[in-house]
């Protein structure tokens, strides 16, 4: 059954995203004519509403993971959890973020909080050649020989008891998880605005036929689409 519905805020939002995968959930913003960015940022084309459904969505996770390009122009910091938070539950570890990046450079905002230590997720050929290790500052993941092999990374994730995995871009990252076949479900805001072409990059490899998704539900506030889509079993 397909939700249609207008929700005046974010708890009625929320309500439609409780039941999270156990698996990879992608959640992304495009605008009115498919731009998934504005001088290379997200940011332009979101609302309050959108920016308080990404934070809260972080709750449903066990991990974060997001392209390096997303993180250094989205100004990333590690997740935090208050008490006005409608998705943490009491006790629940703080997801932490997983930056996939071969030159291994993280910024220093995503270091802002020692307890919360990010996971640098590379491959066996960028660790060997910028010498990436983990140490107090950081987690190191290791998936792949020349490229980053993203099934292996969610698999990777699933051994560590974090089966549910949030990502939260790029377009890029999304491409690679989308070729690999490991995306089960997708939430896409549709921003009312006009963005025009804008490079932000593609993916590697394809699919050899559309992945056929089942519409969950579409939800309208402030002029903004929100919409969910899971995979069809």
């Amino acid at each position: 059954m397909v939700h249609l519905a207008a929700v005046a805020d974010l708890d009625e939002l929320l309500e439609y995203y409780r039941t999270s995968p156990a698996g990879v959930r992608a959640n992304m913003i495009f605008s009115a004519d498919g731009a998934a960015a504005f001088a290379g940022r997200a940011g332009p084309l979101s609302d309050p509403l959108d920016q308080a459904l990404l934070r809260e969505l972080r709750g449903f996770a066990d991990v974060v993971l997001v392209g390096a390009g997303t993180v250094r122009a989205e100004h990333y910091g590690p997740v935090r959890a208050n008490a006005k938070s409608r998705s943490w539950s009491s006790g629940r570890p703080i997801p932490p973020i997983a930056v996939v990046s071969l030159s291994g450079v993280l910024p220093d905002s995503l270091f802002a909080d020692p307890t919360q230590r990010p996971i640098l997720v590379t491959t066996q050929r960028a660790a060997d050649e910028h010498r990436l290790t983990a140490d107090e500052r950081r987690d190191v993941l290791i998936a792949g020989e020349h490229t980053v092999d993203v099934s292996d990374v969610v698999a990777q994730f699933r051994e560590r008891g974090c089966p549910r995995v949030l990502c939260e871009g790029g377009p890029t990252l999304l491409d690679e998880l989308v070729a690999a076949d490991v995306v089960d479900e997708i939430c896409v805001t549709l921003s009312p605005t006009l963005a025009g072409v804008q490079d932000i990059g593609r993916g590697s490899g394809a699919l050899t036929s559309p992945r056929t998704m089942r519409l969950d539900h579409a939800l309208t506030h402030a002029d903004y689409l929100y919409l969910k889509y899971s995979r069809r079993r």
